[in-house]
């Protein structure tokens, strides 16, 4: 019997292996958004470089500066798991390449996280038109709007003993 028991503990064994504690703490690292390479950027020549070019090379831009149709951002983030399976920026470069209004390329700029800065939330709350009801107005607001259809007071609707199922 006990031969029997080391023989199933050795096949199981290593079908376990995939099952271990390992992969819980094992981040896995996505690559996310532009994928450019160095060698792309050599490509690429302020003065001589075209839209056109950029796009044959780079493909389209991750976005476009809000107000300035002339500035094409690329954005690259590896991203890895972190503890409770959520996801953390682990690197993040921006690539940003003005462009004059010929479209011809200007400059390229790569940024990462030390040229970032930090934004404060903006206190407060927005407000909405309407009344505030209190706690109690919602939960009471619709009692006595409502009777079932045959009861005293409902009246016969779309759903009730003189209309049926059906709508006027």
């Amino acid at each position: 019997m006990r031969l029997v028991k080391i023989v199933l503990f050795a096949c199981v064994l290593p079908g376990l292996g995939g099952c271990g504690i390992v992969h819980i703490f094992d981040p896995t690292h996505q690559r996310r958004g532009a994928l450019i390479e160095a060698d792309e950027l050599r490509d690429l020549v302020p003065g001589t470089s075209t839209r056109a070019d950029v796009t044959s090379v780079l493909g389209s831009p991750t976005a476009r500066a809000t107000f300035d149709d002339n500035t094409w951002i690329y954005v690259t983030q590896i991203t890895s798991t972190r503890i409770g399976r959520t996801p953390g920026v682990t690197m993040q470069k921006v690539l940003v390449l003005n462009f004059d209004a010929g479209g011809t390329l200007r400059s390229i700029r790569n940024l990462d996280k030390a040229d970032s800065k930090q934004i404060a939330m903006a206190p407060g709350a927005t407000p909405s038109p309407g009344s505030e009801a209190s706690f109690m107005q919602q939960l009471l607001g619709n009692v006595g709007r409502f009777t079932p259809a045959g009861l005293p007071g409902g009246g016969g609707g779309p759903i009730g003993p003189q209309g049926g199922n059906t709508l006027p």
